[in-house]
């Protein structure tokens, strides 16, 4: 077989060589040590939480060894491409503080390496592919795919592994005069890799790869024998060879991907050995798990798991520091023992080593990520609160903007006991922050609870009491003072102690009579410091909400 006119008769369009592109895209300037990572999300229109995770790695074994990271969208499988699906990974990356230092954006790409859309570089993959059929490395098929079908129904009544190889890759053995014959035909065909794996041999003689990855260690498993496809009918590449061949170009030193792509290693290795070119160090990250109801873990699922979804947290409006510091409780074992001793430090002078990162499942849990969120957003001020809900609401409540029209007012009510000696952590992300602070704005203010049974008759007339003795300039002492006297004078214990020693001499006690108050003022049973709202509500609207329940 001459296999140079075999490249020419499947890719006479292809003029470049190969060292044409080694020279487009050279090696980096580089200090020794310093990594080159990319992310490489496909455009489906869902972004997940996986995805965060990954790129968080990327990000932190770039940034902290002065390296590079870069954003290259895979889009070869269009079949599930989704329109819009680029911009909404660019914008969810970004707001989670993710920052590329080159690759695709919204505005076009950034960086000498690109293009960083798969499906704009055909002609390189193109050109690859021919150096292999050229090589004698990989051929076209034209097995159909009712043929393929075939194949697949033998080799599992036979108990064999599925796929193309050895015997069932009949188009290994076609001559020149039956490829051309098939070609004049317009019968339609793909570019296959010609293995040299053989699994088929005793196992003491299957020749075995050893693979270093940087999360799980020294990797053995059985070489590749699958013909993997390499380019399509259309001409597109598979996700096997498109990766290979940019991540050669751009000059990746590092891939961080999901443990699911293991079984596809030795093709990858292959690939890269027939191509002769370094493969880049793998970083085989854990599943993300979940403990289901019984206590058991599983996998998170797209289908059972909205926290899946990173438009789940932005929908909910997380602070994107909380859910940076959560992924490093789970993707590093070392930080929390380091935040703990470095409670104000700023999360990127934590040193992060794929070496500390789970080989088994990454277990993620949403209580916990609300526990954090509430640490982080104490540390935040006020007024970048302020910005961040107003961001928040213009993007996903817009009916709640209005809310922002007084700065001050909500600041004031942001920083409610957050600077008490033990502050109060009331805050987990925006949608929940509204909620609780509902009570200060009018049109969001309702009841919800009901007032306490033992004050349920009295509470005209504690409320009568307490609106003819208010006096808005009282202090915290004297304000709390004339509602012990209030009690008292109606028939309830100063203190509930007094209550429950001697329960049946008082109607109940003084924090029943408070109750009332605060249902009054924030309808419900439960809020920060009845005083200190009182004063960011002002006298008018404490007075108007207390005279709504005197009859």
């Amino acid at each position: 077989m001459d296999y140079h006119k075999l490249a020419e008769l499947l890719f006479p369009h292809i003029t470049k060589t190969p060292d044409d592109y080694e020279a487009a895209y050279p090696a980096r300037n580089l200090a020794d040590g310093a990594k080159v990572t990319r992310l490489g999300p496909s455009p489906t229109g869902f972004i997940h939480l996986g995805n965060l995770y990954g790129a968080f790695v990327d990000e932190r074994l770039a940034h902290q060894s002065g390296g590079k990271f870069y954003l290259r969208i895979e889009d070869t499988d269009d079949k599930r491409f989704v329109e819009g699906a680029v911009e909404i990974i660019i914008k969810s990356l970004e707001f989670f503080g993710i920052r590329f230092d080159e690759g695709a954006t919204m505005e076009g790409d950034i960086g000498s390496y690109g293009d960083y859309t798969q499906s704009h570089r055909g002609e390189i993959y193109q050109c690859f592919a021919k150096k292999l059929i050229s090589e004698g490395k990989a051929y076209p098929c034209f097995l159909t795919e009712e043929e393929i079908g075939e194949i697949r129904n033998k080799q599992e009544a036979s108990k064999q592994n599925p796929g193309i190889y050895g015997k069932w890759a009949v188009s290994r053995n076609l001559t020149m005069e039956e490829i051309e014959e098939k070609l004049a035909a317009g019968m339609p065909y793909v570019i296959r890799l010609k293995s040299d794996g053989d699994l088929s041999l005793p196992e003491d003689q299957i020749r075995r790869i050893t693979v270093e990855d940087a999360i799980r260690g020294q990797l053995t498993m059985p070489e590749n024998d699958q013909d993997t496809v390499i380019l399509k009918a259309t001409g597109i590449p598979t996700y096997h060879f498109a990766h290979v061949v940019d991540d050669h170009l751009m000059r990746t030193t590092h891939v961080v991907r999901g443990a699911e792509w293991l079984p596809s290693l030795p093709i990858h290795i292959e690939l890269f050995e027939k191509l002769g070119w370094q493969p880049p160090i793998y970083c085989h990250t854990a599943q993300l798990m979940k403990l289901d109801e019984e206590g058991n873990k599983r996998k998170l699922s797209k289908r059972k798991d909205p926290e899946l979804s990173l438009d789940y947290y932005r929908n909910q409006g997380y602070h994107p520091a909380a859910v940076r510091e959560y992924l490093l409780t789970i993707l590093n074992s070392n930080f929390e023992e380091w935040r703990i001793a470095n409670p104000d430090a700023d999360i990127d002078d934590f040193t992060f080593t794929t070496e500390k990162m789970s080989t088994s499942g990454a277990l993620f849990d949403l209580n916990k990520l609300n526990d954090i969120s509430k640490d982080v957003l104490l540390k935040i001020c006020a007024s970048d609160l302020f910005d961040f809900l107003k961001g928040w609401a213009m993007e996903f409540k817009p009916e709640l903007v209005h809310l922002f029209d007084d700065r001050a007012y909500l600041e004031k009510i942001l920083d409610i006991g957050r600077g008490e000696a033990k502050p109060r952590k009331d805050h987990i992300y925006a949608q929940q922050m509204i909620e609780n602070i509902s009570y200060f704005f009018d049109d969001l203010f309702q009841i919800e609870d009901e007032f306490p049974g033992e004050a349920s008759a009295d509470v005209s007339a504690i409320l009568t009491a307490y609106l003819s003795g208010y006096d808005h300039n009282d202090d915290q002492s004297a304000w709390f003072d004339k509602i012990r006297q209030i009690a008292t004078d109606l028939g309830y214990a100063a203190k509930p102690k007094d209550f429950k020693k001697n329960p049946d001499q008082y109607k109940g006690h003084v924090g029943h009579v408070s109750t009332v108050i605060r249902i009054a003022l924030m309808g419900r049973q439960q809020s920060p410091d009845v005083w200190e709202i009182q004063q960011i509500l002002g006298e008018e609207r404490t007075r108007e909400r207390i005279g709504r329940f005197i009859a």
